[in-house]
């Protein structure tokens, strides 16, 4: 299908070139105080996994602002909320402790990158001061960084991400529930009583 591929960095260093010294050193490697203020305002994160073969996962990770723990300059924590138990992210974890973790504040355009290597914890006291309400989750992901730092907001200009007058694409296109449908109806019921119960299994699994 393609005709000219890139295969090695020299390639494509002769194409794009090299870092400025700026963008070299903004990686401190820890969560300074501006690293963990941010973490502190951000509702959601994105979560890269892969496992021992390479095959990889990116999965989605939202609560309150500040329900990702950082425990001191090199260690942060995120509670793992019920999902729909496909822990395609946690497998890869089992395999390979590698990990990019990518967090955004809604409306701001910087994004903080955090690098480095996870663990699948159960401490007892640690999963309870996670806990919403009298949901405690069952277990959550331990991260230890080695590499931090901001990335500039070109992404979000270009895409113009956080301005509503650009999000008709969530006008447009059909609720998941009736993707699913029409990838996998549910025989003996409507798309009307699928979508109904697939909302309130949402509300019921929330935490």
């Amino acid at each position: 299908m393609f005709k000219r591929v890139v295969t090695s960095e020299g390639e494509l260093r002769e194409l794009i070139g090299y870092p400025n010294e700026r963008a070299v050193q903004k990686d401190i490697g820890r969560l300074d105080e501006h690293a963990r203020a941010f973490i502190a305002r951000c509702p959601f994160l994105l979560l890269a996994t892969s496992n021992a073969k390479g095959q990889c996962d990116v999965s989605p990770k939202g609560d309150a602002p500040g329900f990702v723990r950082v425990l001191d300059d090199r260690n942060l924590v995120i509670p793992d909320r019920p999902g729909n138990r496909r822990i395609d992210g946690m497998r890869n974890l089992v395999e390979n402790p590698h990990v990019g973790l990518i967090f955004l504040v809604p409306g701001k355009e910087d994004t903080l990158r955090v690098n480095g290597r996870a663990r699948i914890v159960r401490d007892d006291e640690l999963l309870a001061s996670l806990a919403v309400g009298d949901k405690r989750p069952q277990l959550a992901i331990a991260v230890e960084v080695e590499e931090c730092y901001l990335h500039c907001p070109k992404a979000f200009r270009r895409s113009r991400l956080w301005e509503p007058g650009t999000w008709s694409g969530a006008r447009e296109l059909p609720s998941m529930a009736k993707v699913r449908w029409a990838q996998q109806p549910v025989p003996g019921a409507t798309l009307e009583e699928y979508e109904r119960e697939s909302e309130e299994g949402l509300r019921r699994t929330l935490y």
